[in-house]
């Protein structure tokens, strides 16, 4: 396995620019499969997952052509093999792939996958789709590893929907099959992030008609008649906010660019309550060199626009950096914590009071030492944390950090990071 050795003791300096989402860019490339058109991507970002999820439709018979440099993917789903989807091992790799099972059974009437992987964050149970499926009117079977799903009626069995939770993939699934569904339906209690928007926006452009974008309650009118076209990935937001905390704890400056701060107010709400200094330019984050920080009562996750969860764990990182005794609330999920047991081999004074709260003291001064990547944000939490540390830091499991972070070591080496990958 590789692994990255972080030098701390830099300051960062100088601009990087924000590639696009990763949240958005799944969704969106498996909402390509409603149509037999082509769909062209611009600002695909280069990460693991979206390279196995092409690797995922070529596998299945999708057409798929991607210009790293240009950062585009082109995807016709002219040709859709279900059967080898069945054998489709790559599945068990990423989560996400979850995701074409709306378009494939709004298309096709039916659809079977392996049981998808990913970050073992704590439970994720995939009922929220099933459920969804089901009350519209599909026929659910699952086996030990397997999942199939058959859509036979000609009608929905009901056009109003109303999801257990605000579930992003959830929203996402049931939504692109709703818009290859030629009648009016209703969803509630739907997800609003950003890269869901994102996602809703492109089947509007397809052909769908959506009312709703941005908030819990979703009116979609489908169509059988879903196009392709051109769409561009939104930038990610949370590249934004681990870079920020980046240039923060090493008490550099830097300048992000590519930004869209609408996404990011709950964080930057989290950063003046330290007493962080930045500011907010047009279309970027200017991050300055920080005075004393101190820390905050409690940093709570909640769904959009409330903070963040993929957030947490790298703004854990710099709590340990201000001074005073600060509370994390993770309410999402409940191993979400598990990096403060990685921050305490290096010195975090870390009291855990259960499975979703944590209290963090600080200042500490962290010493570098061998931690592992849990998830993906909780490793990019761990290189933040050797940025910062004392002498060098070993950080193992990059493989879920090369998931969802474009060039990585590379991008803080340009900014004055001291890391390296070993293979």
């Amino acid at each position: 396995m590789s692994y990255f050795l972080v030098e701390g003791g830099s300051q960062l300096h100088g601009e990087i620019s924000i590639s696009g989402a990763k949240n958005a860019a799944l969704p969106m490339l498996c909402a390509a499969l409603l149509t037999s058109e082509k769909c062209t991507f611009h600002n695909v970002p280069d990460i693991e997952d979206i390279a196995t999820l092409l690797t995922i439709f070529e596998e299945m018979g999708v057409q798929v052509e991607r210009d790293l440099a240009e950062k585009t993917v082109s995807v016709q789903a002219r040709d859709v093999d279900l059967q080898a989807l069945k054998k489709c091992q790559k599945v068990c790799k990423l989560r996400a792939s979850i995701l074409v099972l709306g378009p494939l059974l709004s298309r096709f009437g039916e659809a079977e996958i392996v049981q998808p992987g990913g970050c073992i964050l704590g439970a994720r149970p995939n009922f929220i789709h099933t459920d969804g499926f089901q009350t519209l009117g599909a026929e659910i079977s699952r086996q030990e590893k397997k999942l199939s799903l058959t859509f036979s009626e000609s009608k929905l069995a009901h056009t109003r929907l109303l999801l257990s939770e605000a579930s992003v993939t959830g929203t996402e699934n049931l939504a692109m099959f709703l818009a290859g569904k030629p009648e009016t339906s209703e969803m509630y209690f739907c997800a609003a992030e950003p890269h869901v928007q994102a996602t809703l926006r492109m089947l509007v452009l397809m052909g769908a008609q959506i009312e709703g974008i941005g908030t819990h309650h979703l009116k979609i009118i489908g169509t059988k008649k879903l196009r392709g076209g051109s769409f561009e990935i939104p930038p990610d937001g949370l590249l934004v906010g681990t870079y920020a905390i980046a240039g923060l704890l090493t008490k550099g400056e830097l300048l992000i660019r590519n930004v869209d701060h609408t996404e990011l107010f709950s964080f930057y709400g989290a950063l003046k309550r330290i007493g962080a200094e930045f500011e907010m330019k047009e279309k970027a984050l200017h991050v300055f060199s920080n005075k004393k920080l101190h820390a905050i009562p409690k940093l709570q996750t909640a769904i959009y626009p409330g903070f963040s969860t993929d957030l947490q764990s790298p703004f854990g990182v710099l709590l340990t950096q201000c001074e005073g005794e600060s509370l994390i609330f993770e309410t999402l999920f409940e191993n979400r914590l598990t990096y403060l047991h990685e921050l305490e081999k290096m010195g975090a004074d870390v009291e855990f009071l259960n499975a979703h709260q944590a209290k963090v003291q600080g200042p500490v001064k962290l010493k570098g030492t061998e931690v592992q990547s849990w998830d993906l944000r909780a490793g990019a939490a761990m290189v933040l944390a050797g940025l910062v540390a004392r002498g060098t830091t070993k950080v193992t499991n990059i493989q879920y950090i090369d998931r969802g972070y474009e060039h990585f070591e590379e991008n803080l080496q340009k900014l004055g990071a001291k890391i390296e990958r070993i293979n």
